[in-house]
Order: structure tokens, then C-alpha cells, then sequence
């Protein structure tokens, strides 16, 4: 026969006072017999494809699945559960980060603000990457050192730095490192190491 002690006394007292409470208050606690299986709903990311990607917000790098219709419009966003990094947990802006794709707040039209002007204006998408590809020119033919003091060449440009993503993986770390050489530059940072 086995002895109650004074402290399983008040645990069995505990919990059964606790489930009298609940169920007076107009809380069911037998267990639930439906499941999500007998509502005869369809997921609506049904027959949808499923793209792994990493979230963009911070150098943690936690795995995102990007759920798009056979359009190519987003239609759900989640944490991967396969992924070794967060393992499907994701903080609130990742979780959020269905509204980087869906969101009628989000720019649709490049902008464009002049030097010392105080207007926005509309411009095209081949307008605004030729500026910038000039813009960028400008800068590395006015910085370009083609030989130290040393009379060494050097091929390079102090004039444009650069600090990459954390959201990058490696190969488009690779990518952007060789374009970034390529352009002379030296002064190149990784956020993830600021």
C-alpha cells in the first residue's frame, strides 16, 4: 500500500480544484475529437510550389519556405522546419515577412529625388538603373589609382565602399565579392561582421 504524503495530498488537491474552476467557468475538458482532417477544407497553399529561402532581416539567416501559385504570386510565407539554422521558428518580422511581396503599401514605381531638390518624381526602372550604373562610373574614374606611390599597379578605388548582407549565402557572397573586385574596390564589409 502505498503512503500520500503531505506533498501529493496538495497536488491531487491542487489540480482537481483547478479542473472543478474550469469546468464551472464553462470550459470542456473532455478531449477533442475533430481534427483539421474531417473539416473538408482545402489548404489554400494547396498544389502550390514551395521555395526555401533565407529571411532578409538580420545575420541570424533563419530558413524561410515561400509558398507561390502557379502565377508566381506569393501566397504564404513560414518558417522551414528544415532548416538547420532556426529549424521553422522565425521572430516577428520574419513571420512577417509575407508583407514584403503582399502588401498595398509597398512602392510599385521607382522614385526619384534630384540633387538639392525637395520633389519626388516617377521615373522607369531603365532610367534608374542607368544612373546608377553612371553614378557608380563617375565615382571610380574620379577615385581610380592605377599605381601606388611605389610605382606599383594597383587597379583600385577608394572612392565607392561597399557593406554586403547578411542574407546573402554563399555563392552570392561569391557573386558580389567579384563584382565588387572587379570594379577595384577594397573597402568592402560584410554586416555580419560590423
Amino acid at each position: 500500500m502505498k503512503v500520500i504524503t503531505r506533498r501529493d495530498f496538495l497536488k491531487i488537491s491542487g489540480v482537481t480544484v483547478a479542473g472543478l474552476t474550469l469546468s464551472q467557468l464553462g470550459f470542456d475538458l473532455t478531449p477533442a475529437q475533430l481534427y483539421a482532417a474531417e473539416l473538408r477544407t482545402e489548404l489554400r497553399i494547396k498544389g502550390a510550389k514551395e521555395t526555401p529561402t533565407i529571411c532578409c532581416y538580420c545575420s541570424v539567416g533563419c530558413g524561410i519556405l515561400v509558398s507561390t501559385d502557379k502565377k508566381g504570386k506569393v501566397i504564404n510565407a513560414e518558417g522551414d522546419p528544415d532548416h538547420p539554422i532556426s529549424e521553422g521558428a522565425l521572430c516577428a518580422k520574419g513571420a512577417s515577412s509575407y508583407q514584403i511581396a503582399v502588401n498595398d503599401n509597398r512602392l510599385q514605381k521607382v522614385n526619384y529625388r534630384a540633387p538639392y531638390s525637395n520633389k519626388w518624381k516617377e521615373v522607369s526602372w531603365e532610367w534608374a538603373l542607368d544612373k546608377i550604373a553612371a553614378n557608380i562610373k563617375k565615382s571610380r574614374d574620379k577615385s581610380f589609382t592605377e599605381k601606388n606611390t611605389d610605382g606599383k599597379v594597383v587597379n583600385r578605388t577608394n572612392g565607392i565602399a561597399s557593406v554586403g548582407s547578411a542574407a546573402l549565402d554563399n555563392e552570392e557572397c561569391w557573386l558580389y565579392q567579384k563584382l565588387l573586385r572587379s570594379l577595384g574596390l577594397v573597402y568592402i564589409e560584410h554586416q555580419a561582421r560590423i
